[in-house]
Formats: C-alpha cells, sequence, structure tokens
C-alpha cells in the first residue's frame, strides 16, 4: 500500500487464507456461486446474493472482512452491508444472529438456500462517517462510476474458507468493464441493454486479490515486454486521459523490468485510477494498494498533468515492486492471513520499506531522474521520519501495527522503512565491491522461498544475516530490531555525498517536508504553526503562528476537508491570483495577492567535491549496480 497527503505518501499483501486442511464434507465442493447486480442498484446500494451450496452441519459463520490485505488498519466492511436476510430452500426466510459488525450466524444451516443483503459503498461518506476504508481499498457505486474492490461486497463462511468461487456482475452493457480475475464468458439479455459477466475464482483469496471496475471507463492496452498492461481510468470530468498516463506507465514499468531483471513477473497486470473531483462526497485517501496482479490508485482529480506523472511514477512503481516482496518472500503471518483477527510479521520494514526504496532508486537507476532529484527523495524521507518516533523498534511497531502507539507511526515503514533499505543496500555493495545489493538478496530470498512458501518470522533477520555478511546482521539488530536512531551521515560518507544547510524552495504547507498546518479537533479548525515563519510566502504575506484558515479561495476549510482544500495549493502556479481569509484570534484577516515561489531553511545532499575514488566506485555501483 502506499498511502499519500497530496505529496503522494502507502498494498494487498499476496497471500493465501484461511487454514489449508477444511473438511470436504461440511458443504458440497461446487463453487460458491455469488452475484453482483448492478442494474438493481438503488440509494447507492448494490444487492449482494451469495449460493454456498448444501451444508452438512447445523451452524455457520459468514464473514465480511475487518481488515484486508496490506492496509494494516480496521476496514470493517461489515459495516456497510444492510439488509441481511437468509432464506431456506423453500424460500421462506431464516433466523439469523448478528453477533458483531463483520459476523452472521446461521442456525440450521442445513435448510440454507441463500444469503441476500445490500452493500453501501464508501467514497461517499469517507469524510462524513468517521473512520472509513482507505480509499483504494474502498468501494464507489454510482451510476457513471463502480469500483469493486470485492472484499467489501463478498465474504466467507468460516467453514468453507477454501471453496471455489462462482461470480456473477450483472451490468447494463454498455458500461465499460475491466478485471484480471478470470472470466469463464457473459450472456447479454434478449433486448441487449444488459450483460451478465461471468468470473472464476479458485478461492477466496482471489476474490479479495482482483478488483474491478465498471462504467464509464478510459482504458488503454499495451505491452511493455511480455507484460499486458491493462490501465483503466475514471475522470469524472475528462480531465485526464489513459491515452497520456499511457506514455508515463509505459516508459516506468519499462524501467522497472529492466531493473527487476530476471525476477519472475505476471503476463497481465492492471491499473484502476480513480481521480476524485474534490466534490464533499469523493474520496480523499490518496495513494494506492496492491494486489498480486493490479493495483487500486486513488488521485485527486485537480492535479495537474506534470504531478499526475510524477505521482503515478512513485505510487504505481511502488504496487508493481510488491511483485517481490511479499509476494514471493512473505511470513507465515502473510501466507495465512485472517482477515477477521489477523496476526502480522515483524518485517514491515522488508514489506513496504524495500518495496519503496526500490520504487525510489529504480528511477535514478534507470535514467528516470537524475542524482540530484534522487538525492532530494532521500532527504525527503529523512525528514519525514523526523516526525515519528525514531526511537521506536521497527519490528515491534510491525507486530503490533494495529495498536497505539504503533499505528500512528505506520507511515514512517514509506519513509524510514526506505532508508533502512538503503543502508543495507550500501553495506551489501561495500562488503561485495559493488558486486551485491538488496536486490540480489530479495531474488536470492525468491529462489529460496517463493509465492507458495513462507518463511518463519522469527528466523528470517538469522537467515539474511547468513546470506549476507555480519555487518548487515548487526545493522538489522541495532537500528530495525533495536532502538538505535541510524546515523545516515555515516552511509553518505561511504558514496561520498554530504548533507549541507542552505535555502531551499518548498510549498504552501510545508518546509521541506515538514508540515506548518496543524489541525484543532475539538474545534474543527486548521491553523499555521510556528513554522510558517521560515515560509518565505507566508512570511512576506504577514501570516502569523496560531492564524486559524478560515477559507482559501472561496472554499471554507476544516478538519474534515483540509487533505483536499489544502490539497489543491499544489496546483498553485507562479502569477495566480489567490485569496485566503484568516481568523487572527477574533479578527478576520484577509490576503490577496499573486502565487510566487516559496522558500525555507533545508539541507540537501549533495556530492563531495574531494570524493575518493574508492566512494565513487561504490556510488556508481548503488546507483546504477
Amino acid at each position: 500500500m502506499k498511502n499519500t497527503l497530496i505529496k503522494i505518501s502507502v498494498g494487498l499483501l499476496l497471500i493465501s487464507c484461511g487454514t489449508p486442511n477444511a473438511s470436504k464434507d461440511i458443504a458440497t465442493n461446487s463453487p460458491i456461486v455469488t452475484a453482483i447486480d448492478l442494474t438493481q442498484t438503488t440509494d447507492d446500494k448494490v444487492p449482494v446474493t451469495i449460493d454456498p451450496g448444501r451444508f452438512t452441519q447445523d451452524t455457520v459463520k459468514y464473514y465480511l472482512p475487518r481488515v484486508v490485505q496490506g492496509t494494516y488498519a480496521v476496514s470493517d466492511f461489515g459495516k456497510f452491508v444492510d439488509d441481511f436476510k437468509a432464506f431456506d430452500y423453500a424460500g421462506n426466510e431464516m433466523n439469523i444472529e448478528k453477533l458483531d459488525t463483520n459476523t452472521w450466524l446461521i442456525a440450521n444451516a442445513k435448510q440454507l438456500d441463500k444469503i441476500r443483503y445490500k452493500v453501501n459503498d464508501t467514497y461517499d461518506i469517507e469524510n462524513k462517517d468517521g473512520e472509513t476504508p482507505f480509499s483504494p481499498s474502498g468501494t464507489n457505486i454510482e451510476p457513471e462510476n463502480y469500483v469493486l474492490n470485492l472484499h467489501g461486497f463478498i465474504g466467507y463462511f468460516d467453514v468453507l474458507k477454501n471453496n471455489q468461487y462462482a461470480l456473477n456482475v450483472k451490468a447494463p452493457t454498455t458500461m465499460k468493464r475491466t478485471s484480471a480475475l478470470q472470466n469463464t464468458g457473459s450472456e447479454t439479455s434478449k433486448d441487449g441493454s444488459v450483460t451478465t459477466d461471468k468470473y472464476f475464482a479458485s478461492r477466496y483469496f482471489e476474490i479479495t486479490d482482483n478488483p474491478m471496475m465498471y462504467g464509464n471507463l478510459d482504458v488503454e492496452e499495451f505491452q511493455v515486454g511480455d507484460i499486458k498492461i491493462v490501465l483503466s481510468v475514471y475522470s469524472p470530468n475528462k480531465v485526464h486521459t489513459a491515452a497520456k498516463i499511457k506514455e508515463t506507465v509505459f516508459k516506468m514499468m519499462k524501467g522497472q523490468k529492466a531493473y527487476m531483471g530476471d525476477i519472475n513477473s505476471t503476463p497481465r497486470y492492471d491499473i484502476y485510477l480513480y481521480l476524485a473531483s474534490g466534490t464533499e462526497d469523493s474520496p480523499s485517501g490518496f495513494g494506492a494498494l496492491e494486489h498480486h496482479t493490479s493495483t487500486v490508485v486513488v488521485l485527486p482529480e485537480q492535479i495537474p498533468e506534470d504531478r499526475l506523472a510524477s505521482a503515478m511514477i512513485d505510487v504505481v512503481s511502488h504496487e508493481f515492486f510488491h511483485i517481490v516482496t511479499p509476494l514471493s518472500v512473505h511470513s507465515e503471518d502473510v501466507h495465512y492471513f485472517d482477515y477477521n483477527t489477523p496476526t502480522f510479521s515483524k518485517h514491515l520494514w522488508m514489506y513496504e520499506g524495500v518495496t519503496e526504496y526500490f520504487a525510489t532508486l529504480f528511477q535514478v537507476n534507470q535514467g528516470l531522474i537524475e542524482e540530484d532529484e534522487f538525492y532530494q527523495k532521500i532527504m525527503s524521507k529523512i525528514l519525514n521520519a523526523g516526525g515519528y518516533d525514531d526511537t521506536m523498534s521497527f519490528t515491534t511497531m510491525s507486530e503490533n501495527i494495529l495498536d497505539e502507539p504503533y499505528a500512528s507511526n505506520y507511515v514512517n515503514v514509506y519513509e524510514k522503512g526506505a532508508l533502512i533499505g538503503m543502508c543495507i543496500d550500501i553495506l551489501m555493495r561495500e562488503e561485495s565491491n559493488g558486486n551485491r545489493g538488496i536486490l540480489s538478496l530479495m531474488k536470492e530470498l525468491s529462489l529460496k522461498y517463493g509465492k507458495n512458501k513462507p518463511f518463519e518470522d522469527d528466523k528470517i533477520i538469522e537467515e539474511i544475516t547468513k546470506m549476507t555478511y555480519p555487518t548487515v546482521g548487526k545493522f538489522i539488530q541495532t537500528h530495525v530490531v533495536g532502538k538505535t536512531p541510524i546515523n545516515y551521515d555515516e552511509f553518505f560518507n561511504k558514496v561520498g555525498i554530504v548533507t549541507k544547510s542552505e535555502k531551499i524552495q518548498t510549498n504552501y504547507i510545508q518546509n521541506a517536508g515538514e508540515l506548518i498546518v496543524a489541525g484543532d479537533q475539538d474545534k474543527g479548525t486548521i491553523f499555521f504553526t510556528d513554522l510558517v515563519l521560515e515560509n518565505s510566502f507566508w512570511k512576506e504575506n504577514g501570516v502569523l503562528p496560531n492564524d486559524n484558515i478560515v477559507e482559501i479561495n472561496g472554499t471554507k476549510l476544516n478538519v474534515q476537508n483540509a487533505n483536499q482544500v489544502l490539497g489543491a495549493t499544489f496546483q498553485w502556479q507562479e502569477g495566480d491570483d489567490i485569496e485566503v481569509k484568516l481568523d487572527r484570534a477574533g479578527e478576520e484577516v484577509v490576503i490577496k495577492t499573486k502565487v510566487v515561489k516559496s522558500y525555507t531553511k533545508g539541507k540537501k545532499l549533495t556530492s563531495k567535491d574531494d570524493s575518493s575514488k574508492s566512494q565513487l566506485d561504490l556510488r556508481t555501483a548503488w546507483l546504477k549496480g
């Protein structure tokens, strides 16, 4: 998962689910027949029918996921289910008991024929109803667009976790539809107005692992080497097109394949891009969530074309690199994931951190960005990591990621987690005279394990140490398992780069990656912090610490819409007219001005003028090896 605050800062873990030996005599072995009827949508609710076959036991439980792979947060998809009913073979409604948010108990299960319920979408209520699923894992139900993350529609029976699924999706024939789930055919009504698409999944994991998108889509299909890429874009106001985005994706994925070399990939990869319009009922959890052979991306529609291209490279490349880990390298917690009572691996530093590092390094490795821009990205991660607890054990945080204080430090897996990957990479390059790095380590782990063989969580660090060098093992024990902060200058010195303080360009809500605004949850307001005095644009316009931001360009600002409204500042261009209303201790202050570049004091990574040959050689191996 790639999670972002407009800067585009967070995937589905690739797993099998449940226990491996479900009894075969609990129900018939025929597939669980499921149906989603988009032609009967009312009040943004879609009817779902589940036909499990005949049970041979008296009581069963039906679940919607509490947690889905890769989100590391509670989603509670059961709370979006309404009008849950069970029917016997005579068509009579049966008694059911709702045990908790996500669980229904059905007694007299031998008589159960079908379950029917309605599913409400999550996008409409993201900013209205407390905690909701991360947007790329959520659902959208609108006449123009359906985001079908199937874990939000289809659940599983406690005794049928490994059964096959047959899925029928009924929709108007005119709707475009894309899905990587195996399509077994389709049927069209006599009048041609409705088409039912038939899909097959060998187990529940494949249901959760294959999102779909239906509606008014813009679709481009193209080849990158031996991979077929299907890019599906929904831009409600037609601001962006799949054809333009295709160019960025092609160049990016070509570079990724070249960087990964002989790591096995997939014959098809789907990218579902939902561009949020910015209205009150549109999603605001920008980022992406990876699946086995696809990713769902949610970004703001108003984002400029160049920033969209940059965001797609950062976000989608991260999700694609999950092909390495956790698809090919993962623990038993991942492999046997429990959607309602999950346990978590200790190694988010590898699943998300190393993946994020690959998504950053490959860009300079393949010439998509220059070295200076790569250094800027690394420095940004160092500054962003400074906002989290630098003495927190990463393995402890990972294992307890749903609980505080660990949950609020989760995003650091994309900042410090990536820097951990960088340090291991530099150590391995140094120890091997430039011949081995963290990518080669992941290849070796992939060969040893692979997607069908999980590693033991408590033993992987010992194995990595044996496969690499004592210095790598010591680093992991000290800075990943242990609580000692990393001295990054020590690693930068190895490759002949240094940190310098100087005036640097920044944006209008951050100083070199550090937010200059904060929220008052009790009052629902957003205000400038003391850091605003170090932001040249706002300082020159007389803004003071503790000024509440009331309105930006005619849109009132509050904690609910802050991500969208403040995110719009990234679109500001030099010369644009803006108007900002502030509340300064009860007095209204209005700023009317034109946008100019903003600067702050910051740190910058740069090459040493007197780098030695050994430093230069190691740097070349690190960046281009």
